[in-house]
């Protein structure tokens, strides 16, 4: 029965996020699927079940990707409401997926392992070589311009800064990516993040030294 809810949710994740092109299509979504599974695995922690659905679902309700958070909620609901689960079970998914946003660095205090492991793996797939793709892409979709230095780094802000703020793809990096490998929450996931950080400095030396146009 697992393994068949399980597929008919990959089968709605792909049909609802195949074509989108902000770096949260269903290949982002299949990556944190497998790096909370194998986190899960290596930590001996967590309810398997539980996490691999909520890795799968965890961008259906993103107020980014829908017309309001509201209406990402609605839809999650009642895409659950279709499987046959308990409503434990659909609690704990929907639980997961409303506190492991970023959120412009709001911080949210995750009660079970399960979101943990799966914020983990969200967190993975913001950093290094996909994350530094993933960036652009999404600063791309939104208008934003590569990198302007006039733009100063927002460190604090509001979920509405965060979101609607002036900003740059470069400037992403200081206020998202390189703080995410200091939020991880299990020692599994800080061991995948140390190449990934690394990757992502090399990345940005190289291009502030391309930017100053050195020779």
């Amino acid at each position: 029965m697992k393994n068949q809810i399980i597929e008919q949710t990959k089968i709605y994740v792909r049909n609802e996020l195949g074509e989108d092109a902000t770096g949260h299509d269903w290949f982002h979504v299949d990556r944190v699927r497998l790096n909370a599974l194998h986190i899960c695995k290596k930590e001996k922690a967590g309810d398997p079940f539980i996490i691999e659905m909520a890795a799968l679902l965890h961008d259906i309700s993103d107020e980014k990707l829908n017309e309001s958070s509201e209406k990402g909620e609605e839809k999650l609901k009642l895409f659950l409401r279709t499987l046959p689960l308990t409503d434990n079970d659909q609690k704990h998914i929907k639980q997961i997926i409303a506190t492991i946003s970023f959120k412009g660095g709001q911080h949210t205090n995750l009660t079970t392992i399960e979101a943990k492991i799966v914020q983990d793996a969200d967190r993975l797939d913001a950093i290094g070589a996909i994350g530094i793709a993933r960036a652009f892409a999404y600063g791309g979709k939104k208008g934003q311009p590569i990198y302007d230095p006039s733009i100063k780094v927002r460190n604090e802000m509001s979920i509405e800064e965060y979101r609607k703020g002036k900003s740059t793809s470069i400037h992403h990096f200081y206020e998202k990516l390189l703080k995410l490998k200091d939020l991880l929450n299990t020692e599994t996931a800080l061991k995948m993040a140390e190449s990934r950080q690394l990757m992502m400095e090399t990345f940005l030396e190289q291009f502030y030294q391309e930017w100053d146009g050195q020779e």
